[in-house]
Protein backbone atom coordinates (compact mmCIF):
# COMPACT_ATOMS: atom_id res chain seq x y z
CA UNK A 1 0.00 0.00 0.00
CA UNK A 2 3.00 2.58 0.77
CA UNK A 3 3.97 2.30 -2.83
CA UNK A 4 -0.14 2.77 -4.22
CA UNK A 5 -0.16 5.73 -6.80
CA UNK A 6 -4.33 4.93 -6.89
CA UNK A 7 -6.45 4.18 -4.42
CA UNK A 8 -10.11 3.23 -5.37
CA UNK A 9 -12.31 3.18 -2.78
CA UNK A 10 -15.98 2.29 -2.36
CA UNK A 11 -18.75 0.70 0.66
CA UNK A 12 -19.23 -1.75 -2.46
CA UNK A 13 -16.45 -3.88 -4.03
CA UNK A 14 -17.12 -7.09 -5.70
CA UNK A 15 -14.36 -9.45 -5.09
CA UNK A 16 -13.81 -12.91 -5.35
CA UNK A 17 -14.44 -13.39 -1.58
CA UNK A 18 -17.72 -11.55 -2.03
CA UNK A 19 -18.56 -7.73 -1.67
CA UNK A 20 -17.87 -5.69 1.15
CA UNK A 21 -16.34 -1.85 1.88
CA UNK A 22 -12.86 -1.75 0.48
CA UNK A 23 -10.12 0.63 -0.75
CA UNK A 24 -8.44 -0.80 -3.86
CA UNK A 25 -4.54 0.17 -3.92
CA UNK A 26 -2.79 0.28 -7.43
CA UNK A 27 0.15 0.53 -8.81
CA UNK A 28 2.22 0.43 -12.25
CA UNK A 29 -1.63 -0.77 -14.03
CA UNK A 30 -2.04 -3.54 -11.41
CA UNK A 31 -3.74 -4.15 -8.40
CA UNK A 32 -1.30 -4.53 -5.45
CA UNK A 33 -3.89 -5.06 -2.75
CA UNK A 34 -7.62 -4.90 -1.60
CA UNK A 35 -7.06 -3.39 1.85
CA UNK A 36 -10.01 -2.11 4.50
CA UNK A 37 -12.27 0.78 4.01
CA UNK A 38 -11.09 3.20 6.05
CA UNK A 39 -6.96 2.06 5.71
CA UNK A 40 -5.23 5.00 5.43
CA UNK A 41 -4.15 6.87 1.73
CA UNK A 42 -0.27 6.69 1.16
CA UNK A 43 1.25 10.10 0.54
CA UNK A 44 1.20 10.75 -3.13
CA UNK A 45 -1.40 7.98 -3.87
CA UNK A 46 -4.15 9.73 -5.64
CA UNK A 47 -8.24 8.87 -4.04
CA UNK A 48 -11.24 8.24 -6.03
CA UNK A 49 -13.78 7.82 -3.82
CA UNK A 50 -17.24 6.76 -5.55
CA UNK A 51 -19.32 6.53 -2.48
CA UNK A 52 -22.11 3.64 -2.76
CA UNK A 53 -21.46 2.95 -6.43
CA UNK A 54 -20.46 -0.79 -7.16
CA UNK A 55 -17.37 -1.17 -8.67
CA UNK A 56 -16.98 -4.36 -10.35
CA UNK A 57 -13.79 -6.21 -12.34
CA UNK A 58 -13.86 -4.73 -15.86
CA UNK A 59 -16.57 -7.35 -17.90
CA UNK A 60 -14.57 -9.71 -20.40
CA UNK A 61 -16.59 -10.15 -23.38
CA UNK A 62 -15.04 -13.08 -25.38
CA UNK A 63 -17.47 -12.94 -28.61
CA UNK A 64 -17.37 -9.47 -30.92
CA UNK A 65 -17.68 -9.21 -34.34
CA UNK A 66 -15.64 -5.85 -35.25
CA UNK A 67 -15.69 -5.97 -38.80
CA UNK A 68 -12.48 -4.27 -39.18
CA UNK A 69 -11.08 -4.15 -41.62
CA UNK A 70 -13.18 -4.84 -44.73
CA UNK A 71 -16.71 -3.80 -42.97
CA UNK A 72 -15.48 -0.80 -41.42
CA UNK A 73 -19.07 0.19 -42.28
CA UNK A 74 -20.63 -2.52 -39.95
CA UNK A 75 -18.27 -1.55 -36.79
CA UNK A 76 -14.96 -1.24 -36.47
CA UNK A 77 -12.40 -0.96 -33.30
CA UNK A 78 -12.76 2.37 -32.60
CA UNK A 79 -16.68 2.29 -31.71
CA UNK A 80 -16.61 -0.83 -30.60
CA UNK A 81 -14.46 -0.72 -27.88
CA UNK A 82 -15.72 2.88 -27.36
CA UNK A 83 -19.10 1.50 -26.92
CA UNK A 84 -17.56 -1.49 -24.76
CA UNK A 85 -15.97 1.16 -22.44
CA UNK A 86 -19.10 2.61 -21.93
CA UNK A 87 -20.74 -0.38 -21.10
CA UNK A 88 -18.19 -1.58 -18.78
CA UNK A 89 -16.27 -4.13 -20.87
CA UNK A 90 -12.51 -3.72 -20.35
CA UNK A 91 -11.62 -6.50 -22.53
CA UNK A 92 -12.87 -8.13 -25.80
CA UNK A 93 -12.27 -10.90 -28.02
CA UNK A 94 -12.70 -10.34 -31.78
CA UNK A 95 -14.15 -13.00 -33.77
CA UNK A 96 -12.26 -13.93 -37.09
CA UNK A 97 -15.22 -13.48 -39.48
CA UNK A 98 -16.85 -10.81 -40.99
CA UNK A 99 -13.68 -8.81 -41.49
CA UNK A 100 -12.13 -9.08 -44.70
CA UNK A 101 -10.17 -10.70 -44.67
CA UNK A 102 -10.71 -12.97 -42.05
CA UNK A 103 -8.62 -13.78 -39.18
CA UNK A 104 -7.29 -17.44 -41.08
CA UNK A 105 -4.25 -17.24 -41.36
CA UNK A 106 -0.80 -15.49 -39.49
CA UNK A 107 -0.47 -13.45 -42.29
CA UNK A 108 -4.51 -12.05 -41.95
CA UNK A 109 -3.90 -11.76 -38.29
CA UNK A 110 -1.12 -9.53 -38.69
CA UNK A 111 -3.09 -7.29 -40.83
CA UNK A 112 -5.60 -7.61 -38.12
CA UNK A 113 -3.64 -6.19 -35.38
CA UNK A 114 -2.06 -3.24 -37.58
CA UNK A 115 -5.31 -1.99 -37.91
CA UNK A 116 -6.61 -2.73 -34.27
CA UNK A 117 -2.73 -1.38 -32.66
CA UNK A 118 -3.98 2.83 -32.67
CA UNK A 119 -7.85 2.17 -32.20
CA UNK A 120 -8.58 0.30 -29.12
CA UNK A 121 -10.05 1.76 -26.17
CA UNK A 122 -10.14 -1.53 -24.25
CA UNK A 123 -7.73 -4.48 -24.27
CA UNK A 124 -8.44 -6.28 -27.56
CA UNK A 125 -7.38 -10.49 -28.18
CA UNK A 126 -8.15 -12.43 -31.53
CA UNK A 127 -9.84 -15.69 -32.32
CA UNK A 128 -8.64 -17.56 -35.50
CA UNK A 129 -11.04 -19.01 -37.75
CA UNK A 130 -11.65 -23.08 -38.62
CA UNK A 131 -12.28 -23.64 -42.59
CA UNK A 132 -12.07 -26.53 -44.79
CA UNK A 133 -8.48 -25.84 -46.40
CA UNK A 134 -6.74 -23.98 -43.55
CA UNK A 135 -5.81 -27.13 -41.29
CA UNK A 136 -2.45 -25.83 -41.77
CA UNK A 137 -2.66 -22.75 -40.54
CA UNK A 138 -4.35 -23.46 -37.70
CA UNK A 139 -0.57 -24.45 -35.41
CA UNK A 140 0.84 -21.11 -36.60
CA UNK A 141 -2.12 -19.09 -35.85
CA UNK A 142 -2.32 -20.69 -32.52
CA UNK A 143 1.69 -19.75 -31.63
CA UNK A 144 1.22 -16.51 -32.80
CA UNK A 145 -0.98 -16.11 -29.93
CA UNK A 146 -4.77 -16.50 -31.25
CA UNK A 147 -7.33 -17.61 -28.21
CA UNK A 148 -8.59 -20.58 -29.84
CA UNK A 149 -10.67 -21.23 -33.33
CA UNK A 150 -14.11 -20.58 -34.82
CA UNK A 151 -16.04 -22.50 -36.94
CA UNK A 152 -19.23 -22.95 -37.90
CA UNK A 153 -21.63 -26.03 -38.48
CA UNK A 154 -23.79 -24.13 -41.07
CA UNK A 155 -23.48 -21.18 -43.38
CA UNK A 156 -21.76 -18.38 -42.02
CA UNK A 157 -23.54 -15.86 -43.86
CA UNK A 158 -20.47 -14.62 -45.38
CA UNK A 159 -18.79 -16.49 -48.46
CA UNK A 160 -14.96 -15.49 -46.83
CA UNK A 161 -15.52 -17.88 -43.88
CA UNK A 162 -17.08 -21.11 -45.04
CA UNK A 163 -18.63 -23.47 -42.53
CA UNK A 164 -17.19 -27.07 -41.82
CA UNK A 165 -18.72 -30.66 -42.78
CA UNK A 166 -17.75 -33.58 -40.80
CA UNK A 167 -15.07 -34.30 -42.36
CA UNK A 168 -13.67 -31.04 -41.88
CA UNK A 169 -14.72 -30.77 -37.98
CA UNK A 170 -12.94 -34.18 -37.94
CA UNK A 171 -9.75 -32.75 -39.34
CA UNK A 172 -9.92 -29.67 -37.68
CA UNK A 173 -10.49 -30.74 -34.68
CA UNK A 174 -7.93 -33.57 -34.10
CA UNK A 175 -5.08 -30.61 -35.28
CA UNK A 176 -6.62 -28.50 -32.27
CA UNK A 177 -6.26 -31.23 -30.01
CA UNK A 178 -3.00 -32.03 -30.84
CA UNK A 179 -2.00 -28.85 -29.33
CA UNK A 180 -3.98 -28.56 -26.63
CA UNK A 181 -5.86 -25.65 -28.58
CA UNK A 182 -9.67 -24.92 -28.43
CA UNK A 183 -12.29 -24.67 -30.56
CA UNK A 184 -15.16 -22.78 -30.32
CA UNK A 185 -18.61 -23.85 -32.54
CA UNK A 186 -21.47 -22.54 -33.90
CA UNK A 187 -23.20 -25.15 -33.64
CA UNK A 188 -26.46 -25.78 -36.09
CA UNK A 189 -27.43 -28.27 -37.88
CA UNK A 190 -27.32 -27.53 -42.02
CA UNK A 191 -29.82 -31.18 -42.90
CA UNK A 192 -31.87 -29.71 -39.98
CA UNK A 193 -31.92 -25.90 -41.23
CA UNK A 194 -32.48 -26.87 -45.05
CA UNK A 195 -35.65 -29.56 -43.50
CA UNK A 196 -37.25 -26.13 -41.79
CA UNK A 197 -39.92 -24.27 -43.08
CA UNK A 198 -38.46 -21.18 -44.89
CA UNK A 199 -41.42 -19.22 -45.62
CA UNK A 200 -39.21 -15.68 -45.45
CA UNK A 201 -41.19 -12.23 -45.14
CA UNK A 202 -42.30 -10.05 -41.57
CA UNK A 203 -43.54 -12.57 -39.67
CA UNK A 204 -41.12 -13.57 -36.29
CA UNK A 205 -43.25 -16.98 -35.91
CA UNK A 206 -42.23 -17.96 -39.55
CA UNK A 207 -38.21 -16.98 -38.71
CA UNK A 208 -38.14 -19.31 -35.54
CA UNK A 209 -39.41 -21.93 -37.22
CA UNK A 210 -36.97 -21.78 -40.36
CA UNK A 211 -34.44 -22.03 -37.16
CA UNK A 212 -35.54 -25.29 -35.04
CA UNK A 213 -33.99 -26.07 -31.82
CA UNK A 214 -33.58 -29.41 -33.60
CA UNK A 215 -30.78 -28.27 -35.61
CA UNK A 216 -29.21 -26.51 -32.44
CA UNK A 217 -29.15 -29.88 -30.56
CA UNK A 218 -28.16 -32.19 -33.66
CA UNK A 219 -24.98 -29.92 -34.04
CA UNK A 220 -23.73 -29.88 -30.23
CA UNK A 221 -24.25 -33.90 -29.91
CA UNK A 222 -21.88 -34.09 -33.30
CA UNK A 223 -19.72 -31.78 -31.76
CA UNK A 224 -19.83 -33.50 -28.14
CA UNK A 225 -19.01 -37.14 -29.90
CA UNK A 226 -16.18 -35.83 -31.67
CA UNK A 227 -14.74 -34.03 -28.42
CA UNK A 228 -14.80 -36.96 -27.00
CA UNK A 229 -12.85 -38.97 -29.24
CA UNK A 230 -10.25 -36.50 -29.47
CA UNK A 231 -9.96 -35.60 -26.31
CA UNK A 232 -10.39 -32.05 -27.34
CA UNK A 233 -11.20 -28.61 -25.51
CA UNK A 234 -14.44 -27.41 -27.32
CA UNK A 235 -16.95 -24.55 -26.67
CA UNK A 236 -20.43 -24.26 -27.56
CA UNK A 237 -21.53 -20.18 -28.70
CA UNK A 238 -24.34 -18.50 -28.16
CA UNK A 239 -26.53 -21.62 -26.63
CA UNK A 240 -30.74 -20.57 -27.65
CA UNK A 241 -31.97 -24.12 -26.95
CA UNK A 242 -32.70 -25.31 -24.01
CA UNK A 243 -33.21 -28.61 -25.66
CA UNK A 244 -29.60 -29.20 -25.54
CA UNK A 245 -28.98 -28.70 -21.63
CA UNK A 246 -29.58 -32.29 -20.91
CA UNK A 247 -26.69 -33.46 -23.91
CA UNK A 248 -24.33 -31.06 -22.27
CA UNK A 249 -24.50 -32.08 -18.66
CA UNK A 250 -24.61 -35.86 -19.32
CA UNK A 251 -21.38 -35.20 -21.92
CA UNK A 252 -19.47 -32.76 -18.94
CA UNK A 253 -20.62 -35.78 -16.03
CA UNK A 254 -18.74 -37.96 -19.05
CA UNK A 255 -15.57 -36.47 -18.99
CA UNK A 256 -15.66 -34.44 -22.30
CA UNK A 257 -14.46 -31.09 -22.23
CA UNK A 258 -16.85 -28.55 -22.90
CA UNK A 259 -17.59 -24.88 -21.92
CA UNK A 260 -21.24 -22.86 -22.67
CA UNK A 261 -22.21 -19.98 -23.39
CA UNK A 262 -25.45 -17.73 -24.16
CA UNK A 263 -25.94 -13.63 -24.68
CA UNK A 264 -27.66 -11.32 -23.18
CA UNK A 265 -30.49 -11.21 -25.69
CA UNK A 266 -31.35 -14.97 -25.07
CA UNK A 267 -31.70 -13.98 -21.27
CA UNK A 268 -33.88 -10.45 -21.48
CA UNK A 269 -35.59 -10.61 -24.59
CA UNK A 270 -38.48 -12.63 -25.49
CA UNK A 271 -40.12 -14.44 -29.07
CA UNK A 272 -42.98 -13.65 -27.98
CA UNK A 273 -42.00 -9.81 -27.62
CA UNK A 274 -40.56 -9.34 -31.23
CA UNK A 275 -43.06 -7.24 -33.33
CA UNK A 276 -43.34 -8.48 -36.92
CA UNK A 277 -40.82 -6.96 -39.17
CA UNK A 278 -38.53 -5.88 -36.34
CA UNK A 279 -35.67 -7.45 -38.18
CA UNK A 280 -32.99 -6.03 -35.09
CA UNK A 281 -34.41 -8.69 -33.35
CA UNK A 282 -33.03 -11.38 -35.64
CA UNK A 283 -29.76 -13.23 -34.46
CA UNK A 284 -28.71 -17.05 -35.56
CA UNK A 285 -29.43 -18.95 -33.67
CA UNK A 286 -33.02 -16.98 -32.87
CA UNK A 287 -34.63 -15.36 -29.40
CA UNK A 288 -36.80 -18.50 -28.16
CA UNK A 289 -39.96 -18.48 -26.14
CA UNK A 290 -40.15 -17.44 -22.37
CA UNK A 291 -40.62 -20.90 -21.42
CA UNK A 292 -37.09 -21.68 -22.86
CA UNK A 293 -35.80 -18.37 -21.46
CA UNK A 294 -36.98 -19.79 -18.18
CA UNK A 295 -34.49 -22.88 -18.47
CA UNK A 296 -31.09 -20.95 -19.69
CA UNK A 297 -31.45 -19.16 -16.50
CA UNK A 298 -31.84 -22.03 -14.53
CA UNK A 299 -28.52 -23.58 -16.69
CA UNK A 300 -26.77 -20.58 -15.82
CA UNK A 301 -27.41 -20.65 -11.99
CA UNK A 302 -26.57 -24.59 -11.74
CA UNK A 303 -23.37 -23.94 -13.73
CA UNK A 304 -24.58 -26.00 -16.68
CA UNK A 305 -24.20 -22.92 -18.72
CA UNK A 306 -20.67 -21.29 -17.99
CA UNK A 307 -20.55 -17.65 -19.44
CA UNK A 308 -22.97 -14.74 -21.03
CA UNK A 309 -21.05 -12.69 -23.61
CA UNK A 310 -22.85 -10.49 -26.30
CA UNK A 311 -21.95 -11.83 -29.74
CA UNK A 312 -22.27 -8.46 -30.58
CA UNK A 313 -22.60 -8.33 -34.44
CA UNK A 314 -23.82 -5.13 -35.94
CA UNK A 315 -24.55 -4.22 -39.69
CA UNK A 316 -25.74 -1.18 -41.47
CA UNK A 317 -29.72 -0.16 -40.94
CA UNK A 318 -30.10 -0.97 -44.52
CA UNK A 319 -29.04 -4.87 -44.23
CA UNK A 320 -32.05 -4.62 -41.22
CA UNK A 321 -34.84 -4.96 -43.80
CA UNK A 322 -38.41 -6.38 -42.33
CA UNK A 323 -38.10 -9.65 -44.36
CA UNK A 324 -36.60 -11.93 -41.47
CA UNK A 325 -35.18 -14.27 -44.42
CA UNK A 326 -32.83 -11.56 -46.00
CA UNK A 327 -32.31 -9.07 -43.16
CA UNK A 328 -28.75 -9.20 -41.60
CA UNK A 329 -28.46 -11.51 -38.65
CA UNK A 330 -27.23 -10.26 -35.75
CA UNK A 331 -27.78 -8.20 -32.35
CA UNK A 332 -25.68 -5.12 -31.05
CA UNK A 333 -24.91 -5.00 -27.80
CA UNK A 334 -21.81 -4.07 -26.66
CA UNK A 335 -22.96 -0.69 -24.43
CA UNK A 336 -25.95 -2.53 -23.33
CA UNK A 337 -25.02 -5.91 -22.39
CA UNK A 338 -24.68 -5.24 -18.37
CA UNK A 339 -27.44 -3.32 -17.55
CA UNK A 340 -29.49 -5.33 -19.57
CA UNK A 341 -28.03 -8.77 -18.12
CA UNK A 342 -28.41 -6.46 -14.23
CA UNK A 343 -32.24 -5.53 -15.01
CA UNK A 344 -33.08 -9.79 -15.73
CA UNK A 345 -31.30 -10.87 -12.64
CA UNK A 346 -32.28 -8.42 -10.39
CA UNK A 347 -35.95 -9.74 -11.35
CA UNK A 348 -35.21 -12.90 -10.13
CA UNK A 349 -33.34 -12.66 -7.61
CA UNK A 350 -29.55 -12.95 -8.39
CA UNK A 351 -27.16 -10.50 -7.59
CA UNK A 352 -24.25 -8.57 -9.45
CA UNK A 353 -21.76 -11.11 -7.84
CA UNK A 354 -23.72 -13.28 -10.15
CA UNK A 355 -22.86 -11.25 -13.25
CA UNK A 356 -19.70 -10.76 -12.21
CA UNK A 357 -18.93 -14.54 -12.40
CA UNK A 358 -20.48 -15.22 -15.81
CA UNK A 359 -19.54 -11.97 -17.63
CA UNK A 360 -16.01 -11.54 -16.29
CA UNK A 361 -14.31 -13.93 -14.30
CA UNK A 362 -15.65 -17.31 -16.65
CA UNK A 363 -15.04 -15.47 -19.37
CA UNK A 364 -11.46 -14.65 -18.81
CA UNK A 365 -10.51 -17.88 -17.41
CA UNK A 366 -12.44 -19.43 -20.98
CA UNK A 367 -9.47 -17.40 -23.05
CA UNK A 368 -6.64 -18.00 -20.00
CA UNK A 369 -6.39 -14.70 -19.16
CA UNK A 370 -7.81 -15.24 -15.39
CA UNK A 371 -4.39 -14.88 -14.47
CA UNK A 372 -5.14 -10.89 -15.33
CA UNK A 373 -8.61 -9.87 -16.02
CA UNK A 374 -11.80 -10.65 -13.83
CA UNK A 375 -11.16 -9.97 -10.39
CA UNK A 376 -10.82 -7.17 -7.80
CA UNK A 377 -7.67 -8.96 -6.77
CA UNK A 378 -3.61 -8.42 -6.00
CA UNK A 379 -1.66 -8.88 -9.50
CA UNK A 380 -4.59 -8.93 -11.55
CA UNK A 381 -4.73 -6.23 -13.91
CA UNK A 382 -6.93 -2.31 -12.27
CA UNK A 383 -9.86 -3.04 -15.03
CA UNK A 384 -12.82 -1.52 -12.98
CA UNK A 385 -16.43 -0.69 -13.76
CA UNK A 386 -18.29 1.82 -11.64
CA UNK A 387 -21.54 0.86 -11.65
CA UNK A 388 -24.72 2.87 -10.34
CA UNK A 389 -27.01 -0.19 -10.06
CA UNK A 390 -30.32 1.16 -8.70
CA UNK A 391 -30.40 4.29 -11.10
CA UNK A 392 -32.57 3.52 -14.33
CA UNK A 393 -31.85 4.80 -17.71
CA UNK A 394 -34.25 4.29 -20.85
CA UNK A 395 -32.24 3.01 -24.13
CA UNK A 396 -31.90 5.90 -26.65
CA UNK A 397 -30.36 4.71 -29.94
CA UNK A 398 -28.74 8.23 -30.37
CA UNK A 399 -26.62 7.75 -26.98
CA UNK A 400 -25.24 4.60 -28.92
CA UNK A 401 -21.35 4.49 -29.41
CA UNK A 402 -21.87 2.05 -31.50
CA UNK A 403 -21.12 3.03 -35.60
CA UNK A 404 -24.42 1.60 -36.44
CA UNK A 405 -27.36 2.76 -33.67
CA UNK A 406 -29.83 -0.10 -34.50
CA UNK A 407 -30.45 -1.88 -31.36
CA UNK A 408 -33.42 -4.59 -30.09
CA UNK A 409 -33.38 -2.59 -26.62
CA UNK A 410 -34.66 0.38 -27.73
CA UNK A 411 -37.19 2.16 -25.69
CA UNK A 412 -36.18 -0.47 -23.01
CA UNK A 413 -35.72 0.94 -19.09
CA UNK A 414 -32.78 -0.61 -18.01
CA UNK A 415 -31.72 -0.56 -14.04
CA UNK A 416 -27.59 -0.26 -13.78
CA UNK A 417 -25.82 2.95 -15.22
CA UNK A 418 -22.28 2.80 -15.55
CA UNK A 419 -20.34 5.52 -14.06
CA UNK A 420 -16.81 4.68 -15.16
CA UNK A 421 -14.79 2.59 -16.47
CA UNK A 422 -10.78 1.75 -15.88
CA UNK A 423 -8.09 0.29 -17.60
CA UNK A 424 -5.42 -0.59 -15.86
CA UNK A 425 -5.19 2.25 -13.93
CA UNK A 426 -6.94 4.92 -15.76
CA UNK A 427 -10.17 6.26 -16.43
CA UNK A 428 -10.71 5.60 -19.66
CA UNK A 429 -14.68 6.42 -19.68
CA UNK A 430 -16.85 8.50 -17.72
CA UNK A 431 -20.19 10.38 -18.23
CA UNK A 432 -19.82 10.51 -22.02
CA UNK A 433 -16.72 11.32 -22.38
CA UNK A 434 -13.40 9.00 -23.37
CA UNK A 435 -9.82 9.35 -23.52
CA UNK A 436 -7.36 8.53 -26.23
CA UNK A 437 -7.01 5.01 -27.12
CA UNK A 438 -5.21 3.34 -24.29
CA UNK A 439 -6.09 -0.16 -24.97
CA UNK A 440 -3.05 -3.30 -25.49
CA UNK A 441 -3.56 -5.94 -27.96
CA UNK A 442 -3.47 -9.42 -25.91
CA UNK A 443 -2.34 -12.96 -27.16
CA UNK A 444 -2.55 -16.03 -25.33
CA UNK A 445 -0.67 -16.68 -22.69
Amino acid sequence: MSEAELVLRSTRVITPEGTRAASVAVTGEKITAVLPYDAPVPAGARLEDVGDHVVLPGLVDTHVHVNDPGRTEWEGFWTATRAAAAGGITTLVDMPLNSIPPTTTVDNLRTKREVAADKAHIDVGFWGGALPDNVKDLRPLHEAGVFGFKAFLSPSGVDEFPHLDQEQLTRSLAEIAAFDGLLIVHAEDPHHLAAAPQQGGPKYTHFLASRPRGAEDTAIATLLAQAKRFDARVHVLHLSSSDALPLIAEARADGVKVTVETCPHYLTLTAEEVPDGASEFKCCPPIREAANQNLLWQALADGTIDCVVTDHSPSTADLKTDDFATAWGGIAGLQLSLPAMWTAARGRGLGLEDIVRWMSARTAALVGLDARKGAIAPGHDADFAVLAPDETFTVDPAALQHRNRVTAYAGKTLYGVVKSTWLRGERIAADGAFTDPKGQLLDRA
